[in-house]
């Protein structure tokens, strides 16, 4: 039997902290708050943004920027991609009040909050973020800041091929493709008509002729699927022994991969020392490590004359040697060498292994993929924020054996579920071996019994004397 549950009705309006209800303790933000905590996380961000708040005194106290990175964790760990969600989740849950460090009867953040916060903080602050996760990642040993790869991918822009506006006319992409109707001989009035013929025309649209006015950073440019959009570039430099992002940024859409890329690895590799508290200017990185996009004579002479190994494949087989510069030719015969030997392969595995990886955490489970925020500015404050919570994740994995909420909700069925998934894999290798057994088995009757049927003397001169008569 069972009692039906109507709503509760009007309380007092005066209820005692200690009988309002407590999250339990042993959740994943708990966990990530230990993690913090552990290297002093939120000591050194007050520090580091308090540049950018009023000292004085006088006024409204604003908004803890600690509360603000945490509620971006959120957004990160959940896949929560724009800050409107974020808030609501926040207001919402009892656990991320207790890990915010709000009691119910306060309100959490709103989400115009979070845009407020976020454009007060400059990008360098940004920086040190980053800076600080890495330096706790360095003190545990996950940064050896010898083998680097570099990778970019691709972010949905929040702007459309529809809003585009041609910078010398003026003119909206949908007049612009209602012109070449009329031209074809399409009624431009027929909107069904104009759009089938705007999806099996050839685009060649160039960035330098359309911007869109609502995201002028946002550039024209091939999905991960292959269809046109705007789009913009994200990038990260890897450390491939251990995983841990060195390096994140925004780079526009329309900019080659290969351009500038050895300067983005040297700052790396600044980076590592900052967060190390060495020289700026000491060299660790053995080996810088990309894909074929990457391979640019010039960006690799670059590389090699710092000292650094540079494992590349070069997309071009048929290279013209001969018409390379002296230095340049020497630099292409390197890189090639170095992607041949038994180290850059093991290096171009590891390249896709980390740098994959990174990328859908970041991206297809952080909630990046598709941008909510317009502006190269202000995505690459939340890109860099998602590469340190990455790092963050990275730490966590290291000293609890959990990286992520769904590893914690894995976890929770304990010493039954380990042994369950015990049970599982012995019972899947006995399935594997008995089915080898079998089809050997079977193998060995069929063998036998065509050495019993053709094998002896006597069986060949019946076949011979009783041919078998096919009927034909």
């Amino acid at each position: 039997m069972f009692h039906a549950k109507d709503k509760a009705p009007q309380q007092e309006m005066w209820v005692a902290a200690n009988e309002l209800a407590r999250p339990a303790q042993s959740t994943f933000y708990f966990k990530v708050d230990q993690t913090l905590d552990s290297f002093d996380f939120a000591n050194k961000v007050r520090q580091a943004c308090a540049p950018a708040y009023d000292q004085s005194g006088t006024g409204r106290p604003g908004i803890d920027p600690v509360v603000y990175l945490k509620m971006m964790m959120v957004g990160f760990f959940e896949n929560l991609p724009s800050e409107r969600a974020i808030a609501s989740r926040c207001a919402d849950s009892i656990c991320i009040r207790e890990f915010l460090h709000y009691d119910l009867t306060e309100e959490t953040p709103d989400h115009s909050s979070l845009s407020v916060i976020r454009q007060r903080l400059e990008g360098p602050i940004f920086d040190q973020i980053f800076t600080i996760m890495l330096g706790a990642l360095e003190k545990h040993g996950l940064l050896r800041g010898k083998n680097l790869g570099i990778d970019s991918s691709v972010i949905e822009a929040n702007a459309s091929l529809r809003g585009l506006v041609n910078r010398n006319t003026g003119q909206q992409y949908w007049e612009y493709v209602k012109g070449l109707a009329q031209e074809s001989g399409i009624d431009p009035k027929d909107t069904e008509a104009v759009r089938k013929f705007d999806r099996k025309r050839p685009k060649k649209m160039s960035n330098r002729e359309w911007k869109n006015p609502d995201d002028p950073d946002a550039k024209i440019g091939p999905k991960k699927d292959g269809a046109t959009d705007m789009i913009h570039k994200p990038e990260t430099v890897v450390d491939l022994d251990t995983g841990a992002i060195t390096s994140a940024q925004v780079l526009p859409g329309d900019q080659a991969d290969c351009h500038d890329a050895s300067a983005r690895i040297l700052e790396a590799q600044q980076i590592i020392n900052e967060a190390r508290g060495d020289a700026l200017d000491l060299l660790t990185v053995e080996t810088a490590t990309a894909d074929k996009g990457y391979f640019e004579p010039q960006e690799i002479k670059a590389l090699q004359a710092q000292g650094i190994k540079t494992v590349i494949c070069d997309p071009v087989g048929n290279r013209r040697l001969d018409r390379l510069e002296p230095g340049d030719l020497a630099a292409v015969r390197a890189a090639r060498r170095s992607a041949k030997s038994k180290y850059g392969k093991a290096l171009l595995k590891r390249r896709g292994m980390h740098l994959e990886r990174g990328f859908a955490h970041i991206l297809d489970c952080g909630g990046m993929r598709r941008a909510t925020l317009r502006g190269r500015i202000n995505l690459n404050k939340r890109f860099k924020l998602s590469a340190a919570f990455y790092n963050l994740s990275q730490l966590m994995r290291k000293l609890f054996g959990i990286g992520t909420p769904g590893q914690w909700a894995a976890g929770k069925l304990g010493v039954l579920g380990s042994v369950f998934a015990v049970f599982v894999l012995i019972w899947s290798v006995i399935n594997q071996v008995v089915e080898a057994a079998r089809n050997w088995f079977r193998k060995l009757l069929a063998a036998v019994g065509r050495e019993i049927a053709f094998g002896s003397h006597a069986t060949q001169t019946l076949i011979r004397k009783y041919p078998i008569s096919t009927g034909c």
